[in-house]
């Protein structure tokens, strides 16, 4: 199956603006932020028997709960996700897991045609130690159609880290079936902290030049 999707960007004559998103949480406070979705360049499978790790560093409270970003196919809606927390990758202690059930929010379509979607997971109780890493792992999401769900990739860019300022990011990242890859879009937060709200997600635009391009699945 689909393992992942991969730009190639042929021109680079037009100026255009892609919405994205940014701030997409509203849980504020202390939290890891790995930056927003960039939903124009790559996203990594979790089903089908692929999974996507991603580090965060611990900031001694419990996690509660967390975004992150999806691309779906148009009239998907993600209902749940199996993630766990763990020392190592996809390995190690496991500190937290389950198969949750999610909230799906609609952000906007990619130049490919993809939904680009919020997805949230609340009702955790996993602690954390200040300063110590840890990997989240995302593995077989569902969709009532069974199509592939795709993890965003943004390479960490424009993340807040453990304080907002930058500090322990952008997250490491891997893919079960390949190995090291670039980090994913998503925030966790923390005990104490509010359930995500509507008004705390902002879209802004984004210009990309070159936006006409191929889409090309890589299979295994």
């Amino acid at each position: 199956m689909t393992s992942r999707i991969v730009l190639f960007t042929l021109l680079s004559l037009a100026l255009a603006a892609i919405p994205a998103m940014a701030q997409y949480d509203n849980f504020g406070g202390a939290r890891y932020d790995n930056g927003p979705i960039n939903g124009t360049t790559d996203a990594w499978t979790i089903n089908f028997g692929y999974v996507v790790s991603d580090t965060f560093v611990g900031d001694g409270n419990y996690v509660v709960q967390f975004s992150f970003g999806v691309w779906e196919f148009p009239g998907d809606t993600m209902t749940s996700v199996q993630w766990s927390i763990t020392s190592a990758e996809n390995s190690g202690s496991t500190y937290g897991s389950g198969t949750s059930f999610v909230t799906d929010m609609f952000v906007s379509t990619n130049q490919f045609g993809y939904n680009i979607d919020v997805i949230t997971v609340s009702g955790l109780t996993t602690p954390t130690t200040y300063g110590t890493t840890y990997w989240l792992n995302l593995q077989n999401a569902t969709v009532p159609s069974g199509d592939p769900v795709y993890w965003d990739e943004n390479s960490g860019a424009g993340c807040g880290g453990l304080d907002g300022q930058g500090t322990n990011c952008p997250s490491l990242a891997s893919e079960s079936a390949v190995g090291t890859i670039p980090s994913e879009a998503f925030t966790l937060g923390n005990q104490g902290q509010g359930t995500p709200e509507p008004g705390g997600i902002v879209l802004f635009a984004s210009g990309i030049l070159g936006l006409a391009g191929v889409l090309r699945r890589k299979l295994f």
